[in-house]
């Protein structure tokens, strides 16, 4: 015995708009009354991409994600010999798009001459999906891109013979999927990148909101060496493996992160050179600066800028320089930490772990750290 329209449409009524099963006819048990989800399949690789790359309105000719058949040149159907004569065309494109995306997507169809696309419209019969009233409405598959005449009649008062259907419309051509490239980026396993040199990663939450990591183990910044830092953006934060050192661009330089590391630069004077290369950012109340193991006084002696330092006078000839940074980028031992006292004046201090004197008993600098006072040689 067939199935009856009645639970055809009854499966369909479940399906569609209910996303469940038909489990019983609906006179034992209504829709609502289904418990069962069967949601309709989404097919990742049917998905439309770039949709929003499609125009609101149908342009004259093919553009970005669009392949466009104007009036001027409609696609010419081919008969599907399966059907009842006349009453299913094949265009053998799919994808076509939809009035979903534009009233002027709806396509427009034709009956003329066959392998006459050029006049289809002008010389043509157009037909409507509402028909002529003689119950001779056509339905277009956008998906299939198939037309089929779904009303009783074929189009009233027009002969096939020798003729085809023309259809004039859009197909989307642009990529399918939900991996791979998305706009701008492109997703990889668990690889996000950009599609275009130079481009940057904007993670902007809305109004007081922040990113956070939801994880216990750790984030991983850029790392890389001195020479091979990018260009500087307020805020912009990595780690310098030239120096072993976290490092923040403040807007004019980049400069370390925390960090207690001494930097020890050591030059030859040659009687001519006054200015040298630091191998870090430093001021004069940074670094302890020594020729032949005598410590300079700043100012009188030397200048520094930046990561120049620059004698008043040049050193001699074999002199040895010895330079120490003491900067930690974030901040600067303060000036009055460079100050001279006794041992036993050094002694009543109470001290924190960075702090620097110059021993005034020893004629040495000193530094405290992890409780005791260690000569700077």
């Amino acid at each position: 015995m067939a199935i009856s329209d009645t639970q055809k449409v009854d499966y369909l009524w479940k399906k569609l708009g209910y996303a469940a099963t038909k489990t019983d006819t609906n006179s034992a048990k209504k829709a609502p009354n289904e418990a069962i989800a069967s949601p309709l399949v989404l097919r990742g690789d049917k998905v439309l991409k770039q949709a929003s790359s499609i125009p609101a309105t149908l342009p004259a000719s093919s553009a970005g994600v669009l392949t466009v058949y104007p009036t001027s040149a409609p696609i010419e159907t081919t008969n599907d010999a399966t059907a009842a004569a006349n009453r299913t065309w094949k265009t053998g494109q799919t994808d076509w798009v939809s009035p979903e995306f534009g009233s002027t997507y709806q396509v427009k169809v034709y009956i003329h001459t066959s392998s006459n696309a050029g006049s289809a419209a002008s010389g043509g019969s157009q037909v409507f999906a509402t028909g002529s009233g003689n119950d001779d409405e056509w339905f277009f598959d956008y998906q299939s891109g198939v037309l089929h005449f779904i009303g009783t009649n074929l189009p009233n008062g027009i002969s096939f013979s020798g003729k085809s259907v023309y259809i004039a419309g859009a197909r989307y051509t642009g990529d399918f999927g939900v991996g791979g490239d998305l706009g701008a980026f492109t997703f990889t396993d668990n690889r996000i990148q950009t599609t275009t040199t130079n481009e940057e990663i904007i993670i902007e939450p809305a109004g007081t909101g922040y990113v956070a990591i939801d994880a216990n183990s750790g984030l991983i910044v850029p790392i890389g060496t001195t020479g091979q830092r990018p260009t500087g953006q307020t805020g912009m934060m990595r780690f310098n493996t030239s120096t072993s050192l976290m490092e923040v661009y403040n807007g004019s330089a980049w400069v370390n992160v925390g960090g207690s590391t001494v930097t020890l630069d050591e030059f030859d004077g040659d009687n001519s050179t006054t200015a040298f290369s630091l191998s870090q950012t430093a001021s004069a109340a940074s670094l302890i600066v020594s020729i032949n193991g005598t410590v300079q006084e700043s100012t009188n002696t030397y200048t520094v800028s930046g990561t120049t330092l620059t004698f008043n006078e040049a050193p001699l000839n074999g002199d040895k320089i010895q330079v120490r940074n003491f900067f930690s980028g974030s901040t600067l031992q303060p000036a009055s930490k460079f100050n001279s006292y006794t041992t036993t004046q050094r002694n009543a201090l109470s001290p924190s772990n960075g702090d620097v004197v110059y021993n005034s008993t020893t004629h040495k600098f000193q530094g405290y750290a992890n409780g005791g006072w260690v000569d700077f040689h």
